[in-house]
């Protein structure tokens, strides 16, 4: 079965996160800092921001996935899959900026909500059949 929806935010997820590892990959060059952070505040936050992405996007996928495989809507998959997105740039804005910020709390509020909203879609599909 084919899963265009899931592999065109799964692309976009990838390349976002793979930019955010160059960053980091800059960040060390310039600190000197194979391993660690060398006590770079800027580093430790570049870190921090990649993690959180690379943590948290496989299982939303995951879930968009499995979402799309039990023939969830094309229209909520795109809503959920482009949010997702937006979301993850928002949080990585935010993170070096001084909390609390807009950017930081709304790309982790909408990045829970929906993990938690996608996990009740299953749940709902899977026992309405």
């Amino acid at each position: 079965m084919s899963v265009p929806v899931v592999a065109l935010y799964g692309a976009l997820n990838a390349i976002f996160n793979v930019l955010l590892a160059v960053r980091v990959s800059g960040g060390r060059m310039k600190e000197k800092a194979s391993i660690g952070t060398n006590g770079s505040k800027v580093l430790d936050v570049m870190i921090r921001t990649h993690g959180n992405n690379a943590e948290f996007v496989p299982l939303a996928l995951l879930l968009l996935l499995i979402a799309e495989l039990m023939g969830g809507s094309p229209t909520w998959l795109h809503v959920l899959g482009g949010l997702l997105l937006v979301a993850r740039v928002s949080h990585a804005i935010g993170m070096p900026l001084r909390a609390p910020n807009v950017f930081r709390a709304s790309g982790a509020t909408i990045t829970s909500v929906l993990i938690i909203g996608i996990s009740a879609w299953l749940l709902v599909m899977r026992f309405s059949t």
